[in-house]
């Protein structure tokens, strides 16, 4: 718990700046509410493509932890942060570039309509332009996190996200003396907030690891890193990919569908972005456990972190499950749309509890190297099952919005089950990666 409340408060305040986001915007429409939605998945698929180098500076750096007690200011330990910084830099650029250039062709294969179409591609082309900032933050974090420093994370993304609320509101509206932008406005707010958290990461940093000012990380240190970010970069590139499809989905079901799910999808995020907090924490502990060569602890930390997490989130899930009319009724002033969303929400308060094993077990994991299993089990699960399931029931089988999200649940049961299965045999203890000191 010491280790991963900061976190789990860190991903409960992006979270709720997700909901805010979506209550500010919603009173524009529900054009402008899908638009947001499908810009914002846009660029969570972007994100997907350097996400793979938290985890990797991450795991790396507890199991040097665990190795030798290394301090912070040795170079061996920051040899992952340096290695993350550079990859960041090298994909980063490129890829904003890319992105903003081919956001077109991007945004027109889910958007359900021209008008909503237009508003994504703004929002989008907004936010690409800081991801190369987010690689970089990415690193910083993933860092701290492995050195067991996780309050720096809650502090900095507190700060940042209280920034992005205030600038994003006062872009939309024009307060004091701004212009109203609309949701331009929500896209620019979030951009400076993250160049900002950024400012804020590399001032701490560059105090505290004077190494990082004048030492290149070793090709040996880029081949490790790239090795274990990439398993975990594909799989959230395609988990990312694999939520643009269904919002694909939802858009032949009508604008209706892609709002409310919008605001579904984020109302789950505050409840699973806990476990996966707890997640977080557990994968430093299981990678400083092995690299103490103790297989016991490791195996437990795993189990412990599972029941932690299934309390949390078992307890946050209650007011979806008791109450969804007045939750909806914050984001929709339209009363058909609060009932559209009534069964959905209830059905997604259900499967965020039962998918507590693999929000945690898939970081613990990564924690003992094998990001390969995460990346294989996590899309196999999702593109094999829940996507095709969510198509038949949700399509073809006429039961619209309540039909994709049963599906959902089922693909989030089996999903757990797999993990837990996975952990209990074991076998990961025999696959993790090995961090050559000398080098």
């Amino acid at each position: 718990m010491r280790l991963a409340f900061p976190i789990m408060l860190g991903m409960l305040s992006q979270s709720v700046l997700n909901l805010i986001d979506a209550a500010l915007i919603g009173h524009l429409g529900q054009e402008a509410l899908a638009g947001v939605g499908i810009g914002g998945y846009a660029m969570f698929m972007m994100t997907a493509l350097v996400f793979g180098l938290s985890s990797s500076v991450q795991s790396q750096t507890a199991h040097a932890s665990g190795v030798e007690k290394a301090c912070t200011d040795q170079p061996f330990t920051t040899q992952p942060l340096r290695a993350g910084l550079m990859i960041s830099l090298a994909i980063g650029l490129p890829l904003s570039c890319l992105a903003w250039w081919q956001a077109p062709a991007l945004i027109q294969l889910i958007a359900p309509s021209k008008e909503v179409t237009q508003i994504a591609l703004e929002y989008f082309r907004w936010r690409v332009v800081a991801l190369t900032v987010i690689a970089l933050t990415l690193c910083l974090r993933g860092y701290w996190n492995g050195l067991q420093q996780t309050h720096l994370y809650l502090r900095i993304i507190v700060f940042v996200h209280v920034v992005n609320v205030a600038l994003s509101a006062a872009l939309i509206y024009g307060v004091g003396g701004l212009p109203a932008l609309g949701v331009n406005g929500a896209a620019i707010g979030t951009t400076l907030s993250l160049l900002l958290g950024l400012f804020i990461w590399a001032v701490i940093t560059w105090r505290q690891c004077p190494p990082l000012t004048r030492l290149l990380p070793p090709w040996h240190g880029v081949k490790v890193t790239l090795k274990l970010a990439l398993p975990h970069s594909l799989q959230q590139l395609w988990f990312a990919a694999g939520y643009v499809v269904l919002f694909w989905l939802l858009g032949q079901l009508g604008t209706s569908s892609v709002a409310v799910g919008h605001v579904l999808v984020n109302l789950s995020l505050l409840l699973i972005l806990p476990g996966v907090g707890v997640g977080v924490a557990a994968m430093s502990l299981v990678g400083e456990a092995l690299g103490r060569d103790d297989q016991q602890a490791a195996h437990r930390w795993g189990i412990d972190a599972l029941s932690v997490a299934g309390m949390l989130l078992t307890v946050l899930a209650l007011p979806m499950l008791v109450m969804p009319e007045p939750i909806l009724s914050i984001f929709f002033t339209d009363e058909s749309l609060v009932q559209l969303g009534r069964l959905s929400l209830q059905i997604t308060g259900l499967m965020i509890v039962l998918d507590a094993a693999a929000l945690v077990l898939a970081q613990a994991l990564m924690g003992a190297g094998a990001q390969r299993t995460v990346m294989l089990l996590t899309l196999g699960m999702q593109w094999l099952l829940f996507l095709p399931l969510a198509w038949w029931v949700g399509i073809w089988l006429g039961y619209g919005l309540v039909g994709v999200w049963l599906s959902q649940l089922f693909y989030r049961i089996l999903n757990s089950s797999s993990f837990l299965w996975v952990w209990q045999r074991r076998r990961w203890l025999a696959h993790g990666f090995k961090i050559d000191a000398s080098k």
